[in-house]
């Protein structure tokens, strides 16, 4: 069969217009390892008292980064947990509290936004929700106050 009319074959050197499909997939580079979270303390107090807290830190703050962080709540209701920066648990003496290390035990912290290990624990304000951790003078500020509001409220029943 005789064709007639140009000549589609490319020209020595020349460019194709279509690149094949390889050429236009993205190189496969494997993804960058996550760098690990280092792990938080956690400083425990009564339900009561965290939930006062919680407040007053939400209250309190006007800024457009979250001020609380991730708070755990245990299933009986009995505590509430604040993630705090690591090494909080150095220099933590607030009554009526507790601050413990933990060494990444219980939870993985390289996916904070993970369902928590503990037994009967949750999250009452998940990582994804809220900034990383609570700043410990913010913290340690609310938990002093709350205890105030607490006190105020049962003297006047």
């Amino acid at each position: 069969m005789d064709s007639i009319g140009t000549n589609t074959a490319p020209e020595a050197g020349a460019t194709p217009l279509a690149a094949p499909a390889a050429a236009l997939a993205p190189a496969l580079t494997p993804a960058p390892a996550p760098v690990p979270f280092p792990a938080p303390d956690l400083v425990t107090v009564s339900v009561r008292q965290g939930l006062e807290a919680v407040d007053i830190i939400r209250r309190g703050a006007g800024q457009a980064v979250p001020a609380v962080g991730p708070v755990l709540h245990d299933c009986s209701g009995d505590t509430l947990g604040f993630l705090v920066p690591p090494g909080t648990a150095d220099a933590w003496d607030l009554p009526g509290s507790a601050c413990t290390q933990t060494n990444g035990r219980g939870m993985r912290f390289g996916d904070l936004a993970a369902a928590p290990t503990a037994g009967g624990t949750g999250w009452l304000l998940p990582p994804e929700a809220v900034g990383p951790v609570t700043d410990p003078e913010v913290l340690r500020a609310a938990l002093g106050e709350a205890a105030r509001l607490i006190e105020a409220a049962d003297n006047c029943r």
